[in-house]
């Protein structure tokens, strides 16, 4: 990589150690104000007498700001101090999440999940840029899986914890909570990040740029691709084990904690991953074990314990991408960082919404059993799509050297 080799600006372990800790904090108040709703939205729908549909808008509202205003505030605040960015970032997703607890009807509720997509939109893919420049090449995967992990635990714990406050104390305390988080956040990243960090200056110019590489995009959506075979399966992964199994709230709710195990585990396995074999390699592997263990879910029911083992190395594995995967377009496009990891974030979202769609799709149309060995077919179209990205890849690098 080109950037951030000057040592004059990579912090002692122990500083270093503080500023991850703060940023990995800061990205688990985003994830969990991202994804709380769909723990509240019962009480949120009964209070504004909402159909599945609009409460369902919660979600998908935050998706589509995020995908679009992400690169676009990445590219505008380009040549502003990361601090600067990261400040901002953190104080408009705070604002949301104010606005969302004070909403008195859904428009307001609505226009604060655009408030607070902006704002992550903006916060989160620095968060990667600023991890990767404080620490030696050597570390930069594991400060990445660090930094990576607060988002993760986020829809592991924070969603769980924000569904509980909301039911016993009201959905309005969830978000309060958020915000409360937010403000500790924003003060430590003010305290702990430094002032004189240095990262090449985005701009609109860069965004063009980026969207006009070839090889660059196609590598970005290689993230969309890899979402969509995750979605597949996990949108309607409740019914299924329903269905197939004859599980109750307890049973979905054991594997869903086993495949949020998973999820911590992955992140710090795609982090070590990356560091000792490289971002292609670590990719490859994740894209075959989803190829080798999705149609599992296609042959239900199966023995509890070896479904949840299955669970828990398909989650491991699964989530072991996005570490590598952020690694990889670093190098690809380092003059570009940020805004390629921004372009990244909102490949997530849009494999999100194309595999939760194809899911239903699918559902309907041959059954829910079908579901693992479709999102089987998506990680082997996965895997092709990388082997294609990194060829271009390297045919751009041979050009340019």
């Amino acid at each position: 990589m080109k950037h951030s080799d000057n040592p004059e600006q990579i912090l002692s372990p122990q500083h270093a150690r503080w500023v991850v800790g703060v940023l990995s904090t800061s990205n688990f108040a985003i994830g969990m104000g991202a994804f709380i709703v769909v723990g509240v939205m019962t009480p949120v729908a009964t209070e504004f007498a909402l159909s599945k549909t609009a409460s369902g808008l919660l979600l998908t509202i935050y998706a589509l700001a995020y995908a679009i205003g992400s690169p676009l505030s990445i590219a505008l605040t380009g040549r502003l101090s990361r601090v600067r960015v990261l400040t901002i970032g953190m104080s408009i997703f705070m604002v949301g999440a104010l606005l969302a607890a004070f909403a008195p009807d859904p428009l307001t509720l609505y226009a604060s999940r655009i408030v607070a997509a902006l704002g992550a939109g903006m916060f989160t893919p620095v968060t990667s840029v600023v991890a990767m420049a404080l620490v030696p090449p050597a570390r930069r995967g594991k400060a990445l899986a660090q930094v990576f992990i607060g988002f993760t635990l986020a829809q592991v714990l924070g969603v769980p914890i924000g569904s509980f406050i909301g039911y016993t104390f009201g959905w309005q305390i969830a978000f309060a909570l958020v915000a409360v988080l937010s403000l500790l956040c924003l003060i430590g990243v003010t305290r702990l990040v430094p002032q004189t960090l240095s990262v090449p200056a985005n701009s609109l110019t860069t965004l063009v740029q980026t969207m006009r590489n070839p090889p660059v995009m196609n590598a970005v959506m290689f993230t969309a691709s890899y979402i969509t075979c995750a979605y597949v399966l996990f949108t309607l992964i409740a019914p299924l084990l329903e269905e197939q199994m004859q599980y109750s709230r307890n049973g979905v709710t054991a594997l869903l904690a086993l495949y949020g195990l998973g999820a911590v585990l992955g992140n710090i396995l795609g982090g070590r991953l990356t560091d000792r074999i490289g971002p292609y390699r670590s990719l490859i592997i994740a894209c075959v074990s989803q190829t080798l263990l999705l149609p599992f879910f296609s042959v239900l029911p199966l023995p509890d314990l070896l479904l949840f083992a299955i669970a828990i190395v398909w989650s491991t594995f699964g989530w072991s991408f996005m570490v590598p995967q952020q690694a990889r377009l670093v190098a690809a496009a380092p003059d570009g960082q940020s805004v390629v990891l921004a372009l990244n974030a909102a490949a997530v979202y849009v494999g999100a919404s194309v595999g939760s769609t194809l899911s239903g799709l699918i559902s309907e149309a041959y059954g829910l059993n079908m579901l693992g060995l479709a999102a089987a077919l998506c990680a082997i179209l996965a895997l092709f799509h990388l082997l294609l990205s990194e060829r271009q890849l390297r045919r751009m690098d041979a050009a340019s050297g």
